[in-house]
């Protein structure tokens, strides 16, 4: 399968590029072709402006450049995987931008629904599972990616592994520290490997050092 993956965070050195350089490599292990896209790298803008507005009236409006060329690279995969820091229990500002510009109406919705078989969220979490879980945030802003985002427009299999604990909270050696996030990449590495399995029954878990 073509996989995308759309990268947010603005430093390469970040938590968030290490764990979708492990994902990549788990696509590709896997028989997978991988394509990234790294949205701070590109230097894309998140800002909707007139040209790129929804026009109700119009399903067949041509977009800008930039937005087509990108829906051009969306439709050239038929996988899509995000990894992004989550901030403020939902997406940061620059990935919610490359949706509201590029999952536009008369592409995603309107008409039209994305191609897409799978879309995998992977969000870095700050705090831990139980944290996380406590106000039930763990349902909120999976309902939101899997129903509100995918189930709009139209993809079938939408998954959500957090990856919790980014911030290696109450691990105060070295070595467990270092263990933490061995850990975390191990598991973004097999989500990668297993992108192809049919969604789980279950909500997959993990977290955030931005």
């Amino acid at each position: 399968m073509k996989v995308l993956t759309i990268v947010s965070h603005p430093r390469r050195n970040s938590l968030t590029f290490a764990v979708a350089e492990r994902f990549v490599q788990g696509l590709t292990d896997a028989g997978h072709e991988a394509e990234v896209a790294d949205l701070y790298g590109e230097e894309f803008d998140p800002l909707v402006f007139e040209k790129d507005e929804p026009d109700w009236d119009n399903p067949q409006k041509r977009y800008s450049a930039r937005v087509h060329a990108e829906m051009e690279r969306l439709k050239r995969n038929e996988g899509l995987a995000f990894i992004f820091p989550l901030w403020w229990y939902s997406l940061p500002a620059m990935v919610k931008g490359y949706i509201d510009r590029t999952w536009n109406y008369g592409f995603a919705y309107g008409g039209s629904k994305l191609p897409h078989k799978k879309v995998l969220w992977i969000p870095l979490v700050g705090e831990t599972e139980e944290s996380l879980k406590k106000r039930n945030f763990d349902t909120m802003i999976s309902h939101y990616l899997n129903v509100g985002l995918a189930g709009y427009t139209g993809i079938s299999q939408s998954e959500v592994a957090f990856l919790y604990n980014t911030l290696a909270e109450d691990m105060e050696s070295g070595e467990e520290i270092g263990k933490h996030y061995d850990n975390l990449l191990q598991r973004a590495y097999a989500l990668g490997q297993r992108y192809g399995d049919s969604v789980d029954a279950g909500i997959g878990s993990a977290g955030r050092r931005n």
